[in-house]
C-alpha cells in the first residue's frame, strides 16, 4: 500500500472556488480501483489530502487521469504556494 499526504493553501479570496474544485476531484478519485482512501481535511485555508493506494501502478494511473491534471492546472492561480506532495510509509 502507498500512502501520500497532499497539502495545498488556497489564497484565501479564493478558498471557496478551491474547496469546489477539490470535492469534484475527490469523487472522482474515489471511484478509481486503485483508490483504497482519497479523504479531504481542512484547517482555515489550507486543504489536506489524504490518499492511500493500493499499487503504484493505480497511483501512476491516478497521476494521469485528466480531471488530477486539469485541478493541477487551474489551482496554480488559485493557492498561495506549490501544492506539497508527501509519498510515506507508515512505521507504526
Amino acid at each position: 500500500m502507498i500512502s501520500i499526504t497532499a497539502i495545498l493553501k488556497s489564497k484565501p479570496e479564493h478558498l471557496i472556488e478551491v474547496q469546489n474544485m477539490l470535492t469534484h476531484l475527490v469523487t472522482e478519485t474515489r471511484k478509481e480501483a486503485a483508490c483504497i482512501r482519497y479523504d479531504l481535511h481542512t484547517s482555515e485555508n489550507v486543504f489536506i489530502l489524504w490518499e492511500e493506494w493500493k499499487d503504484q501502478v493505480g497511483l501512476d494511473l491516478h497521476n494521469n487521469q485528466s480531471y488530477l491534471q486539469d485541478f493541477i492546472k487551474k489551482t496554480e492561480t488559485l493557492v498561495a504556494t506549490p501544492i506539497q506532495v508527501y509519498k510515506t510509509a507508515q512505521i507504526l
